[in-house]
């Protein structure tokens, strides 16, 4: 039996049917004028093939294309998509079974950082009374390593609400490089939790390597297909409305071998997209649909999750601010939109602006994470343990954040009443 997740019966809903359409048929204009650019040249020749249209933009000191989609295209794209998205487990009844138009949530770890925080308790004595000691945290960030991360999937493993494993900490050992980076992070974590484990790659050279264990992991290639034991984030939409060279490449690799994969897109309202909420959700609505629309020419019937981790920036420094109330609202829309293509949602709460656990961090990550868990998301990335904006993790804050779901959980307990 696959993991229970919460069913959000009544999902909380910010947006009418009717706004929602006019997003939608706003993101439908966006994607034909103006369209978008590519940097990718294999995904300038599948959009021409398909019918778009595909202009070359000459003195440009890297090849690039304009490429207008029309919304026949997106719309058999969205037909052929699955409906509902498998992410396997080592152990099998750590599986998720996600469907587009079921508001069932599973809540998932954070984003991969740079600096993983080291946190002890020193002992303080007070200088007019001796024999009054306190215990007082004092914070050590350093840079993230394998052990590191071995440890955060460990301890995941046990939390009771941690449904799946995102990788925690990028891993800057002497000893890792390009070459070895991928297949030893995504080891790492399989070898210390039997949940769900995905990631991103960090070179297209590495896939089939990856592929390669987590099929023996599996117990072959069919296995592996059937129960897809990792799956991958994939951020092929550089905003406004770009397709990047290198991620597009993987995305396309990935979605020829029919592995779970995340159309991921962080726009940045106020800085990469306009900072209304109308403006910054036709686009990131375009944007994934652009890689749903790519993925399914590529591979029809590949399972693609319909990533959206959009952000308010700070206006002081242009900063991401994850802690503010309308990244909040940006991620609900989005879980809105999702459901209405019946596709699985992967999405953000918890993300906090602070660089150590305290009250602002709490307050920031509970409000967000009450909120977008009543939207009903499928796969809530709700950065477990992370800190000042998704830089930094950190192990207490992960088991803090376990509790706050406890809490969360136990209020949506379905009342009994006789």
């Amino acid at each position: 039996m696959p993991r229970e997740g919460t069913l959000i019966e009544k999902p909380l809903e910010r947006l009418t049917l009717e706004q929602i359409e006019r997003i939608h048929q706003a993101s439908m204009e966006i994607l034909t004028d103006p369209g978008l650019l590519c940097y990718n040249r294999q995904a300038a020749e599948i959009f021409q093939g398909n019918g778009a249209e595909v202009d070359t933009i000459p003195g440009s000191d890297h090849p690039c294309w304009t490429i207008k989609i029309p919304e026949n295209l997106v719309q058999k794209a969205l037909e052929s998509a699955p409906k509902t998205v498998k992410l396997g487990a080592r152990n099998p009844d750590n599986a998720l079974i996600m469907h587009g138009d079921e508001s069932r949530v599973y809540l998932i770890t954070g984003s991969e950082t740079n600096i993983w925080l080291d946190v002890n308790f020193e002992t303080y004595t007070k200088k007019s009374d001796t024999s009054h000691e306190i215990e007082v945290p004092e914070f050590r960030p350093r840079r993230g390593t394998l052990a590191d991360l071995c440890q955060a999937a460990l301890v995941c493993e046990h939390l009771d609400t941690v449904d799946g494993f995102i990788r925690t900490v990028n891993i800057q050992d002497k000893d890792i490089t390009e070459e070895n980076k991928d297949v030893n992070k995504f080891f790492a974590s399989l070898n210390n939790t039997s949940k769900h484990v995905m990631a991103g790659l960090t070179s297209l050279s590495q896939l089939d390597n990856v592929v390669n264990m987590a099929e023996i992991i599996a117990g072959g290639k069919d296995a592996l297909r059937e129960n897809p034991i990792i799956s991958l984030i994939t951020c092929l939409v550089k905003s406004p409305l770009q397709f990047v060279e290198d991620t597009t490449d993987t995305y396309i690799e990935i979605c020829k071998r029919k592995l779970p994969v995340v159309v991921s897109s962080a726009p940045q309202a106020g800085s990469t997209a306009p900072i209304k909420e109308a403006g910054i959700l036709a686009q990131i609505n375009a944007e994934v649909l652009a890689g749903i629309t790519l993925g399914q020419l590529v591979n029809p019937g590949a399972p693609v999750i319909y990533g959206s981790v959009p952000v308010r920036a700070r206006m002081d420094t242009l900063a991401d601010s994850y802690g503010c109330v309308e990244t909040s609202q940006y991620n609900i829309d989005c879980v809105q939109l999702a459901r209405y293509y019946r596709i699985p949602n992967y999405s953000t709460s918890g993300v906090c602006d602070p660089k150590f656990p305290g009250q602002q961090s709490t307050v920031e990550r509970f409000f967000s994470d009450i909120l977008v868990m009543l939207s009903g998301p499928q796969y809530l990335h709700c950065a477990f343990g992370l800190l000042d904006c998704n830089s930094v993790f950190c192990l207490p804050q992960a088991v803090l954040d376990d509790a706050h779901f406890k809490m969360v959980k136990f209020f949506l307990r379905e009342p009994k009443i006789d």
